[in-house]
């Protein structure tokens, strides 16, 4: 991947209406090439403050820049060859075929009134084949299951040849083994180049992946680091409320964290 991409987010805050302030004073950078993990418990931010970077609701708070530029003067269009999205949930309007939802990830790269082309279904099957769901080609999106569907919607996003791709949790509906199995593909896309952004409710991932840390504790502090720099027993308390435990396992080369017996 040609290039380097940097995203700066920069004292982000965000109300909704009526209600008081979800998260204030957010800053980090996201760089091509990097892997960040949002944690936080529930209804904290996360989620809100993801739909902010990918532009699909405004910050009431700060600005996010794009290589220096303020995403509020960058047309939609540009944003998206720079920023590919995986929401949790996707609720498709028709009846797809799972190669013809994966091409239209190609949306942004067509004129307003162009068909995806071959050279685009040539990007979808490649990204369909990262994912390795090739058998699903040709079932109907909205006849595999919700595990299928999540990797299908990376997939998407990955058609959308962007620099930098934002999940959603993307391992919730997956079992054990395809949790892994996307965990390896974010690895993967970071080592080739994309800066991936994902948010989560399990610290081990991060741990797993040794990420950059993008955090909220229980009462809305944020902090940013490394791993080692953010993640300690302390935090981990503060975040969730309930003792858990950072454990070094020499054999497999990671901490790992757990919770103490029940």
């Amino acid at each position: 991947m040609k290039g380097k991409t940097k995203i700066e987010v920069l004292e982000l805050g965000y109300a909704y209406s009526g209600f008081g302030e979800l998260f204030n004073g957010v800053s980090f950078t996201i760089k091509t090439g990097e892997i960040i993990c949002i944690l936080g418990p529930n209804g904290i931010g996360k989620t809100t403050l993801l739909n902010c970077i990918a532009n699909l609701i405004t910050p009431t708070k700060g600005k996010i820049l794009i290589n220096g530029r303020d995403m509020n003067k960058i047309q939609p269009r540009d944003i998206a060859k720079t920023i590919g999205y995986v929401p949790q949930t996707v609720i498709p309007s028709f009846d797809y075929e799972v190669l013809e939802y994966v091409v239209t990830g190609c949306a942004p790269r067509l004129g307003t009134f162009e068909r995806p082309k071959e050279e685009h279904y040539s990007i979808a099957r490649n990204a369909i084949e990262q994912m390795e769901i090739s058998h699903l080609s040709h079932k109907a999106y909205t006849k595999i299951s919700g595990g299928e569907r999540q990797q299908v919607s990376i997939a998407r996003a990955i058609s959308q040849q962007p620099k930098i791709i934002l999940m959603d949790e993307p391992t919730s509906h997956l079992d054990c083994g395809n949790q892994v199995k996307v965990l390896k593909i974010i690895k993967k896309m970071a080592q080739e180049g994309y800066g991936v952004v994902f948010t989560t409710h399990n610290p081990d991932q991060a741990l797993l992946l040794k990420t950059k840390i993008a955090a909220f504790d229980k009462d809305g502090n944020f902090s940013f680091g490394t791993y080692k720099e953010v993640l300690n027993e302390g935090f981990l308390r503060s975040m969730y409320g309930i003792d858990l435990h950072l454990y070094n396992i020499d054999e497999i080369g990671r901490s790992v964290c757990i919770a103490p017996i029940l």
